[in-house]
């Protein structure tokens, strides 16, 4: 049993080809800028250390799906780490809605929105060298996933780097610290897959460098017990689907051997939703596409996403 074969660097973040993000104004601490004049300083914590927080959020309908989840999100990540963002969700709405109008942008648009520490008056580690507030930045692009990723899914590989313990640098920051899971995509791609399937730090199945990771196994959904993985806002909506659905989902360890033998596998993630996985280690998972279970989820996150773009226009007035 095969799969169909197909060129390295399918990811879930691959995206249709759109010519009009050759064009596209970023925002840049206040200001609209052509994306070739985007610049921050060398002196920024963010370049210099990694040291900030970002969120990816998508527009639907002139709707940014489950704001209010993301907001929660990358308001307690600064808040643990003693980032003042210095404005409110809804000043934080505010610039992203400013920046997609400049563009021309309601729909089939993704949002990477990044906070920082701000500039160092020296080149040091210490915080309090960031002496003149955040620097936000909100890149938005028009963007639909690939169709051709969803139509084969993704091959992963196992790889020696793991997810860390919450001491070390908690999983659950969206933190621009990501060297642990550049290595593991390096990994990855140097045997020959598309993205890297991380274990926790016990051996268990936790996560992609990049996404939420779930297997499908006799009709039931697994995911990881969640307490070394990202803290995904649709990880969240998915479980919470299966559990309002009648779809068994446990949160749980497993190993690959489970993974191996899965029925289904599929990622999560606010750009791709949900995208099926076509093999772990070269070992076809299913028929190496998306399966009925995944489908079936697709179909309730596209309701849900509908269900809170009404919310939110309904709330908004």
């Amino acid at each position: 049993m095969t799969t169909d074969a197909h060129a390295p660097g399918k990811t879930t973040h691959d995206a249709e080809e759109d010519a009009r993000n050759r064009d596209i104004l970023i925002y840049v601490d206040g200001e609209l800028v052509h994306k070739d004049e985007a610049k921050v300083s060398v002196y920024d914590s963010g370049f210099m250390l990694g040291d900030g927080m970002w969120e990816g959020m998508r527009l639907y309908d002139g709707e940014w799906a489950f704001f209010d989840e993301h907001m929660d999100r990358l308001f307690n990540s600064c808040k643990a780490v003693s980032l003042d963002i210095g404005k409110t969700p809804e000043e934080i709405r505010g610039i992203l809605d400013r920046t997609a109008a400049a563009n021309g942008m309601t729909s089939d648009a993704h949002c990477r929105l990044m906070i920082t520490r701000g500039r160092k008056a020296k080149p040091f580690q210490h915080p309090g060298l960031s002496k003149w507030g955040p620097t936000i930045v909100a890149i938005i692009e028009h963007s639909r996933p690939s169709e051709d990723v969803q139509r084969r899914g993704v091959r992963l590989a196992s790889v020696p780097q793991v997810r860390g313990l919450p001491h070390s640098q908690d999983p659950k920051f969206n933190s621009h610290s990501k060297l642990n899971c550049v290595i593991a995509c390096l990994q990855a791609e140097q045997a020959g897959a598309d993205e890297a399937l991380m274990l926790d730090p016990h051996g268990f199945v936790n996560t992609t460098n990049a996404c939420n990771f779930f297997i499908v196994r006799r009709g039931e959904v697994w995911t990881s017990t969640g307490d070394y993985c990202m803290n995904g806002v649709t990880r969240q909506k998915v479980i919470d689907l299966c559990r309002d659905n009648g779809i068994p989902v446990f949160e749980k360890n497993f190993s690959l051997y489970e993974a191996y033998g899965a029925d289904e596998a599929f990622l999560t993630g606010t750009f791709g939703a949900q995208t099926p996985v076509a093999s772990i280690d070269g070992k076809p998972i299913g028929t190496g596409r998306a399966g009925p279970v995944m489908m079936r989820i697709r179909s309730l996150y596209k309701e849900l996403v509908a269900r809170n773009r009404a919310e939110q226009q309904a709330r908004r007035g």
